[in-house]
């Protein structure tokens, strides 16, 4: 029996850990904050997230200890906010090149750039087929309430990402595997800056007229984008790119929505941050994901990122910038 650790403490990292806790004997929980792991011993609820889940305890290593948690795992599922990673992996003393490591973290590592698989490629010689990414279309918000919900596993290798769907299939989840992890990352990153655009049209006052419009043209944006970042064969129109993007553009619980929708009311950035106290992977992801696709020899045709990258990180007007994207769209 393979044993599996969650690094992270938040919404996603607790979704995670109930549905591995539906199939596994034991897991391990790695989790910084100390209060939130005796809370968590005591009342078997995450205080700080989906508080409502009730959790399996005794089925649960709970720890603040990263060595530790990474020491007891084969495979490790990275759940941690794109923008600590680092930070994270700083009080790491032990070496990652025999884990097999899965990532659902949607976002960039600001220190290197680069999505998360390739950076634990790059910054821990971690064999790329050792390596895997986890995605939606799934908020964790529903896998609380135990909703149907569907999740794409991929790897290089389609037995670890077997391996990997097998122990998050459940009554309530549904798994496929894909061997485009490249593009299903990029994907996943990409979603959370359309989710953050479709917000600000939102809080700037744009219907649903205009929403259709603007997610019929993010998913052919997507496609450009990442066939320019990784051009093989793919169907942009499955679950796991357009499926993930319509999910996080729409819903009422995503956070990259809410935030744009906040930066289209008035707000700025650091306002909106301290109102919503959660992390929006997509700000983040905006000016590397820019910046990606500007080093390319021929860049993709990216009007709603750039769209959001100048209001965000140039600090234009966002109605003036969306008027203008409004002419830019069919």
């Amino acid at each position: 029996m393979k044993r599996y650790t969650v690094l992270g403490g938040g919404s996603w990292a607790t979704a995670i850990v109930k549905i591995l806790t539906e199939n596994l004997p034991q897991i391990t929980w790695y989790m910084r904050n100390e209060h939130a792991i005796e809370h968590i011993r005591q009342y078997r609820h995450n205080p700080n997230y989906l508080s409502s889940v009730e959790l399996h305890t005794e089925k649960l290593h709970l720890t603040s200890n990263i060595n530790e948690a990474i020491e007891e795992a084969d495979y490790i599922i990275f759940v941690i906010p794109s923008a600590f990673l680092v930070q994270e992996l700083s009080k790491l003393t032990l070496s990652l090149k025999e884990k097999v490591v899965f990532s659902a973290i949607k976002g960039i590592v600001p220190e290197s750039g680069l999505v998360v698989g390739e950076h634990l490629i790059q910054a821990y010689g971690i064999n790329p087929l050792n390596v895997g990414v986890i995605t939606g279309p799934c908020h964790a918000e529903e896998v609380a309430l135990e909703r149907l919900s569907y999740l794409t596993i991929a790897c290089e290798d389609l037995l670890k990402a077997e391996e990997m769907a097998s122990a998050l299939r459940c009554t309530f989840i549904r798994t496929k595997i894909s061997e485009d992890i490249i593009g299903v990352e990029y994907g996943a990153m990409l979603k959370n800056i359309y989710a953050i655009a479709a917000g600000i049209a939102h809080g700037l006052g744009y219907g649903d007229n205009f929403q259709s419009v603007l997610m019929s043209n993010a998913i052919r944006e997507m496609e450009r984008y990442v066939d320019t970042i990784h051009p093989i064969a793919r169907n942009i129109n499955q679950s796991a790119y357009l499926g993930d993007l319509l999910v996080t553009g729409y819903s009422a619980f995503s956070r990259n929505r809410l935030f744009g929708s906040m930066i289209g009311k008035g707000y700025s950035v650091r306002s909106a941050f301290m109102e919503m106290n959660m992390v929006a992977e997509g700000y983040y992801a905006v000016e590397n994901a820019y910046k990606i696709n500007q080093r390319q020899a021929l860049p993709a045709y990216t009007p709603i990122l750039n769209a959001v990258y100048k209001v965000l990180y140039l600090h234009h007007s966002a109605r003036e910038t969306f008027q203008k994207l409004t002419e830019e769209m069919d």
